[in-house]
């Protein structure tokens, strides 16, 4: 069965959102599914996605645009892939730091030595592939050989738990994963399971810190947070309030462009730039509390 894609851009998150509903209710052909989603270019846009099932209402489309003030809809048919199996031939192991994350089709090639992560191809973010995963695994391989060693740990926005699971590795102390999306908090609890680390991380779905056991657990010695610029920098007061005295704040999601912003945010709340690195077009920042 075919697939249809409708693609446009609008400047404000809320019109975006009023578009998608109106997708959603007034369309006929209805759409099997609508997202709206920030751009990671720094353009400030945000991208509206409808999938349909048979050939969409063209006209219809463009007459939603037009009145939500948005571009004229590129509309496409997806060809049928089997994502995951796309997924497992193109995405290679990756070495990062001490780290040798790979997917069960790999396993036979996991060397001796390296700390070995099992990462499924799943809908969620974080397989060491993209520059800011694995920026922050490196970040984190740096913090433990300069003999960092926080007294617990939180992962924000943990999509596959990959972070939690590095950290579980190099400190035996309390780790909560959390992650606003259902979908990733499962997907992090499958991973967390298949690494036999079930015992010492818990995952939870949370928006930012609003969840009891965040809260009891605070503050942290490391907080880790490979989300987007918008989302960072509104975290950023609670972030730097969750963190302990001498506490590191591992943050990317960002492009290069963003970083002095995202920096400077945290700046404003009494952090330290620490370390920062850059992989393609993505910077990973380590932020750090001053200790008491």
């Amino acid at each position: 069965m075919p697939t249809y894609s409708a693609l446009t851009t609008l400047t404000a998150k809320e019109a975006a959102e009023a578009l998608a509903e109106a997708i959603e209710e007034r369309l006929d052909p209805e759409p099997m599914g609508v997202g709206v989603f920030e751009m990671e270019d720094g353009s400030g846009l945000w991208e509206l996605g409808a999938f349909f099932t048979e050939a969409p209402d063209e006209a219809g489309l463009a007459l939603l645009a037009t009145l939500h003030g948005a571009r004229p809809f590129t509309v496409s048919e997806v060809p049928e892939t089997d994502w995951v199996a796309k997924v497992r031939r193109d995405l290679a192991p990756v070495e990062a730091g001490r780290f040798f994350l790979y997917g069960s089709h790999d396993a036979d090639r996991v060397p001796e030595g390296p700390v070995p992560l099992l990462i499924e191809a799943s809908m969620a973010f974080g397989t060491g592939h993209h520059g800011t995963t694995l920026g922050c695994l490196r970040a984190v391989d740096r913090l433990a050989e300069a003999g960092f060693a926080p007294r617990s740990v939180a992962d924000i926005g943990c999509g596959t738990a990959v972070l939690a699971m590095a950290a579980a590795h190099l400190w035996q102390v309390p780790i909560l994963a959390s992650d606003i999306d259902p979908v990733a908090v499962e997907v992090a609890a499958t991973n967390v399971a298949a690494n036999g680390l079930s015992e010492r991380i818990r995952c939870l779905e949370a928006t930012g810190f609003d969840h009891p056991a965040l809260a009891a657990e605070a503050p942290f010695g490391l907080i880790f947070a490979n989300i987007l610029k918008a989302p960072l920098i509104d975290l950023a007061p609670e972030i730097a309030a969750g963190l302990a005295p001498g506490g590191v704040a591992i943050l990317s999601g960002l492009l290069n462009e963003q970083a002095e912003d995202v920096a400077a945010a945290y700046t404003a709340c009494a952090l330290e730039l620490k370390d920062s690195e850059q992989i393609g077009d993505w910077t990973t920042l380590c932020m750090q509390k001053p200790a008491a």
